[in-house]
């Protein structure tokens, strides 16, 4: 399915390059701001559901006791984009949460790439 792009921007619309930049910056200072005890548990149970080769999101780790729930929501968005950026894992579609703190809201589900599940 593709998008309807429109060659000009319409007056009042977000630009897409300043949403990206915005969310360059948030990742950047949420990454800054984790716990590196955190983020290390946190990117070694990414890792092992990479691993696995199932579908899974951030519920799934905090229910196997891989990792706790960080101070922030925030932190979570950084270690997916951070594992994604270093080819471990992939986007596998958008389903509810299973979180019960954010009440079935949808959430970006991921799974190992093929070349990382290989290496591993």
């Amino acid at each position: 399915m593709t998008q309807l792009q429109f060659p000009i921007a319409a007056q009042g619309t977000v630009s897409p390059a300043a949403g990206e930049a915005a969310k360059t910056d948030g990742i950047a200072r949420a990454t800054a701001n984790t716990p590196p005890d955190w983020a290390t548990a946190c990117r070694a149970a990414i890792e092992l559901m990479a691993r696995r080769g199932v579908e899974f999101q951030a519920a799934d780790l905090i229910a196997e006791g891989l990792v706790d729930e960080p101070d922030s929501p925030a932190r979570w968005g950084a270690a997916f984009m951070a594992a994604a950026k270093a080819g471990v894992i992939e986007h596998a579609g958008v389903v509810p949460s299973r979180r019960a703190t954010v009440h079935r809201s949808l959430c970006r589900q991921w799974t190992g790439t093929a070349a990382y599940r290989r290496a591993a």
